[in-house]
């Protein structure tokens, strides 16, 4: 059994196959009374078999493991979101889109325009929580195709959901539609309590972070459009 430290929450688990086991490596840490066991055991692995035929047994135990993760996260104040999180000067701007609406894209815009100064916290699932009347961004194992991930945790300065168009602009999104999209782009627990958990969590990530609606091309003048935009709304 190995322990880790996944958005500052202890957790312990044994990986089987080698994609998981690889792209926990850097969330590593030492070994926690505290940690709560997470487990996937073949059984479980089996009864996925026929909703994901195209998959082998290591993208099994690697999903499985990042559902069971994602409950854990709704327990602490948190919420997992479907989306790529760019890190610039030290403040998280995370960009949500259905798969191939091209969120990977815009934020490899952001390296390309800041250099140095950026870099991908999560190219597919960073956690997100609240801690002490603060909005977090954290990196986690669960990291997309590329497995583009930091062990690290960063405030987070805006979220953006991305809408394709011709021409670029940023507008702040209305509350209750910002819950639809954010509830659209996450894990939804299976357990009612968890879920009305997660409902609560989400009303406080609202406190603490701007949402908007992003319509944008792909050319680099997006990513200036986007930061301009969220740079105007930031509450950190």
């Amino acid at each position: 059994m190995q322990f880790y430290k996944i958005a500052d929450i202890p957790v312990c688990y044994h990986a089987f196959y080698p994609m998981l086991r690889t792209r926990s490596q850097k969330y590593a840490s030492d070994s926690s009374p505290d940690a709560i066991l997470l487990s996937v055991n073949n059984v479980e692995i089996e009864e996925i078999h026929e909703r994901t035929p195209l998959l082998d047994d290591d993208m099994r135990e690697y999903m499985l493991m990042g559902k069971k993760y994602y409950d854990i996260l709704v327990e602490h104040d948190g919420m997992m979101l479907h989306a790529s999180a760019v890190v610039v000067d030290g403040l998280a701007y995370l960009f949500s889109a259905p798969s191939g609406t091209g969120k990977s894209t815009h934020t490899s815009l952001y390296l390309k325009r800041f250099g140095e100064r950026a870099y991908i916290l999560n190219d597919d699932k960073p956690a997100i929580r609240v801690v002490e009347g603060k909005a977090y961004a954290y990196g986690t194992p669960f990291s997309g195709k590329y497995d583009i991930s930091e062990n690290q945790r960063v405030p987070i300065a805006g979220i953006a959901f991305i809408e394709r168009s011709e021409t670029n602009s940023i507008e702040p999104m209305p509350s209750a539609r910002a819950v639809f999209s954010l509830l659209n782009q996450t894990s939804r627990p299976e357990s009612p309590e968890l879920y009305m958990r997660m409902l609560r969590n989400l009303d406080a990530i609202l406190q603490y972070v701007p949402v908007y609606t992003l319509r944008c091309n792909m050319d680099d003048a997006a990513a200036a459009v986007s930061y301009d935009g969220m740079q105007k709304g930031r509450i950190v």
